[in-house]
């Protein structure tokens, strides 16, 4: 009797044990694991809507945009060129060299590099403020702690903890960021995780500014030597964003470049608001980033997301791929709805070879130029 008694109760001890360790996030690596370090600063660019000064997906007409009210940026309807903040990639930590960004990753425009890890990972980014102002890097889902957090709040921390909130003009900051379980795709989930990091010292006018970046987590076990995805042959990443420009840091710089007197154009006024939003892709209005490009039969993730846009309650939007079908949490779709800082992992084996729209459904957003194209090849 004794002897089941304590046979059982070691039995219980065991599951107790197992459930806690799978309950439980840990931050520790792997031993496998790497630290993933990241040379990252915010940068003051002139940042241009529409390079080629026309449609490059519907018309292919190059006055296009000039010509259509619904979608000109401004009152001057040669003015599609601003002043912006952007996240970008050097080479190492004398921030002296823009780390060249590879050809497959061309069309993330706007947005910040693309930092990759695998669960057990920790990604340690040093980041250097070159702006005129103070920025931060706040990330989605993976672990951190105070001094890793880049947002201030009344969290009752002090000193070194706040370092991180609002990094000065000049200054540098590292963030750590260790990659748990719970970071990376849950059981059912494809191979990887999708999350953002974006400024947070000012949320609504950093990213307005253009302070937003992709982060990918790849389950463990999962994820090539660079961190991509085992399973995967190719990757695309597209914003679905609003950007307005009344709502920038850098408005007053902008008006006065393009008008000459910034106080003839209040960013109040709602006809001066209606020609500073940008319904963008990645950046880009009318078809003009770079061709995303793919062949039949890969197997082809796309990460989707929204820009967060408080001031617009229409800021939703509704992706639709033309000519072929993708996988969105395990349904079978050609459309997924976006709400602000929404995002969605789509999986995609293309069977349809051409050239295909790839845009917003809402009918404004489309009006204003919230479309792109992607190409099929045929496999060799």
């Amino acid at each position: 009797m004794l002897r089941s008694y304590v046979a059982a109760l070691f039995a219980l001890l065991l599951v107790v044990a197992d459930v806690r360790g799978q309950t439980r996030p840990t931050t520790q690596p792997s031993t496998r694991a790497h630290v993933r370090i990241y040379f990252i600063a915010a940068d003051e660019v002139d940042w241009t809507y529409v390079p080629s000064r026309g449609d490059q997906a519907i018309t292919g007409n190059k006055d296009d945009f000039a010509n259509d009210s619904a979608s000109r940026g401004a009152l001057d309807p040669n003015a599609t060129t601003y002043r912006k903040a952007t996240f970008r990639e050097y080479a190492d930590s004398s921030f002296r060299s823009l780390k060249p960004r590879p050809a497959d990753w061309t069309h993330l425009g706007i947005l910040g590099p693309l930092i990759r890890a695998e669960v057990g990972d920790t990604i340690k980014v040093v980041f250097k403020n070159n702006a005129t102002r103070a920025y931060s890097l706040h990330p989605h889902g993976v672990f951190y702690r105070k001094d890793s957090e880049g947002f201030a709040y009344l969290d009752g921390t002090s000193g070194a903890d706040k370092q991180d909130d609002a990094v000065a003009p000049g200054a540098s900051h590292t963030y750590i960021w260790p990659v748990p379980e719970r970071a990376g795709p849950s059981e059912g989930d494809g191979s990887t995780a999708f999350w953002l990091y974006h400024s947070h010292v000012n949320e609504g006018r950093d990213i307005n500014a253009g302070l937003i970046g992709p982060i990918i987590i790849t389950r463990r076990g999962m994820a090539r030597l660079n961190g991509s995805p085992k399973d995967v042959d190719r990757e695309f990443i597209t914003q679905f964003g609003l950007f307005d420009e009344t709502l920038s840091w850098y408005w007053d710089w902008n008006v006065a470049r393009i008008y000459g007197d910034p106080r003839k154009y209040e960013r109040n006024d709602t006809r001066v608001q209606q020609f500073h939003h940008f319904y963008t892709i990645n950046g880009f209005l009318e078809g003009n980033g770079p061709m995303l490009t793919m062949r039949a039969r890969e197997r082809v993730r796309w990460y989707v997301f929204a820009n967060p846009n408080e001031e617009n309650a229409w800021d939703i939007h509704t992706v639709h791929w033309h000519g072929q079908t993708a996988v969105v949490a395990h349904m079978r779709t050609d459309m997924v709805m976006l709400t602000p800082m929404m995002s969605a992992v789509a999986d995609m084996r293309p069977d349809n070879p051409g050239v295909w729209l790839l845009h917003c459904h809402m009918p404004g957003h489309f009006r204003a130029g919230m479309y792109t194209r992607f190409t099929v090849l045929s496999r060799p």
